[in-house]
């Protein structure tokens, strides 16, 4: 028996309507496609979705009161609220640099949460009074 399930690809700005024909647990043909990352997009998607994390970390002693972070890969979808309540209580310590690991192998997927900017020392009041 075929299901088709009827996605949104996010692999690139067009934003192609996708039907995707499923047989058997496995994709047996993928339509709307416009790329050839459509055709990849769709197939990941209704076999193994994943997602990159993106949020915020408190930094103490920083000349901001957070950095933002994310995975440096994608993970698997159903472990991202899992991911996310794990970095619910880090805190980094200043400075942080962009790319630096801030979490490693994050909820074991093998996937690093990095800082996408750097943070120096220093106190938060300093900063807004330059």
């Amino acid at each position: 028996m075929s299901e088709i399930r009827n996605l949104i690809c996010i692999g690139c700005p067009m934003g192609c309507p996708l039907a995707v024909t499923l047989e058997d647990g496995g994709v047996s043909k993928v339509e709307g496609n416009t790329c050839k990352r459509g055709d990849a997009y769709a197939r990941r998607e209704v076999t193994n979705p994943t997602r990159i994390l993106t949020t915020t970390v408190p930094v103490r002693g920083g000349t901001s009161p957070t950095v933002a972070v994310k995975t440096a890969g994608e993970v698997p979808k159903p472990l991202l609220l899992k991911c996310a309540r794990a970095v619910k209580n880090l805190t980094a310590e200043a400075p942080v640099k962009a790319g630096q690991v801030v979490f490693k192998n994050i909820c074991g997927t093998g996937v690093d949460l990095i800082a996408v900017k750097d943070v120096e020392r220093g106190a938060p009041e300093a900063a807004s009074k330059r």
